[in-house]
């Protein structure tokens, strides 16, 4: 028995979020997030999305949303199963 126990390792597709500079760092802190950093994610997400528009134009906008799409659709699947 050791004097230090190692927390959990993580799985791999989460490693290797983590390992990216950026958003890794963002996904890292909602991962771990407390009472208010929700805030702060969800303000983070739409600034990025709002840089998007404002680098690329209208393309900015549509594309995230429509790659949205899906993951929705999957959501909405997996609360109607239960």
């Amino acid at each position: 028995m050791s004097a230090i126990e190692m927390p959990p390792r993580s799985p791999i597709w989460q490693r290797l979020l983590f390992a990216v500079p950026l958003f890794g760092w963002m996904a890292r802190d909602a991962a771990d997030a407390d009472g208010d950093d929700w805030y702060y994610t969800a303000a983070a997400i739409f600034s990025m999305w709002g840089c998007s528009v404002m680098l690329f134009g209208l393309p900015g906008l549509y594309i995230p949303a429509v790659v949205m799409v899906p993951v929705i659709f999957l959501i909405l699947i997996l609360i109607s199963r239960g």
